[in-house]
């Protein structure tokens, strides 16, 4: 708020970020809002290089990247960071958005297949964020930056069809805790945010068939997460308006699981 009481909004003018996973889903959402807010954008995908450009040309302001990646690969995913900043100029926002979500064997079913979608999922969901924050740390040092991570309420609850999943998920909230704590003399903040279902490309043929009705049966008020939800606390929590939330898990599940 200014003297007169007015808000003058959100700036992220000459800011930088990187948001893994933004071709589609929350990712783009994320990316979007970011950009509209003034940010310089590094978009990774996997494989959807050519959604990924489509993007970067749409979104608004101009110098916007799109960096492919394998986060299955440690290699990859360490070297994000630094091809970010070799591309925008520096580094003051990070968002570890990507992940996987397999459903599983039951346990002892199919023990070759459970372990292969166990490394898998632990891998890209937890390793490859906890790589990235690694090698991003000593860019975002110099521009006291944030580091957001996505987790999911799986975290809490559980993923009975999807215990890699779930785990990851629990794995990523103590390794954002962890970081907090670390970084902060080095004036990083780490939040991480932790949605439920949110109705996106990518779950809308979910929603759509005959799963959607017992979904929808899990959130009080009918509807399950709007990503523009997510987007905006995201961007609140790299805004500069809410540092204390550094090292917070926070819930956005429109109350489909209380804690």
């Amino acid at each position: 708020m200014d003297a007169s009481g007015g808000d003058k909004g959100i700036d992220l003018a000459g800011r930088c970020a990187l948001v893994t996973g933004a071709s589609r889903g929350l990712g783009r959402h994320i990316a979007a809002l970011l950009a509209e807010h003034g940010a310089r954008l590094a978009l990774h995908c996997r494989a959807a290089e050519h959604e990924a450009r489509r993007l970067a040309e749409q979104l608004p302001g101009g110098g916007h990247t799109v960096l492919a990646a394998d986060l299955a690969d440690p290699d990859e995913a360490a070297a994000l960071p630094g091809r970010a900043v070799r591309a925008l100029g520096g580094l003051d926002i990070l968002v570890n958005n990507a992940g996987i979500y397999e459903r599983m064997p039951a346990v002892g079913e199919d023990t070759a297949l459970w372990r292969h979608l166990w490394e898998r999922t632990l891998a890209v969901n937890l390793t490859a964020p906890a790589l990235i924050c690694e090698a991003a740390v000593a860019y975002l040092a110099e521009r006291r930056g944030y580091i957001v991570n996505v987790s999911s309420r799986g975290a809490f609850r559980g993923e009975p069809e999807a215990p890699a999943y779930g785990a990851s998920k629990s794995g990523l909230n103590a390794l954002g805790q962890s970081l907090a704590i670390a970084l902060a003399p080095r004036g990083i903040k780490v939040v991480t945010v932790a949605p439920a279902w949110v109705e996106t490309d990518m779950t809308r043929h979910y929603l759509a068939g005959p799963e959607g009705e017992k979904i929808r049966a899990q959130f009080p008020g009918g509807q399950v997460v709007d990503p523009q939800d997510l987007a905006w606390t995201v961007l609140l929590a790299v805004s500069g308006r809410a540092d204390a939330l550094t090292g917070s898990v926070i819930d956005v599940n429109s109350a489909s699981y209380l804690r």
